[in-house]
């Protein structure tokens, strides 16, 4: 049986209290019906820190161009250091709808 592992940042997901389904559209652009990937809670975090939910819906729509922006592609060399089952709540929020 293969391992999941976290579409952003490469590593092995772990228990069930620090993954969860991102939408890629935002569900609140329209995305309720709308595919979903498992991805670890603090890759989640950073996700919904970084983009917009209209930047979401518009531009980073898919995993490659999620994980082909800057400061995410620093991010997730950071955290895939880390132990699978880290989380630290992000310092900065920069959503907005």
């Amino acid at each position: 049986m293969e391992e999941n592992i976290c579409v952003i940042c490469g590593r092995k997901l772990g228990d069930e209290t620090t993954i969860s389904k991102h939408h890629l559209i935002p569900k609140s652009k329209g995305g309720k019906n709308t595919p979903t990937i498992l991805i670890h809670n603090i890759c989640h975090q950073k996700i919904h820190s970084v983009f917009t939910e209209k930047a979401l819906k518009d531009e980073y729509n898919t995993v490659e161009k999620l994980i082909t922006h800057e400061e995410m592609e620093k991010f997730i060399k950071w955290v895939s250091k880390k132990d699978i089952n880290f989380y630290d709540r992000n310092k900065t929020m920069n959503r907005k709808r």
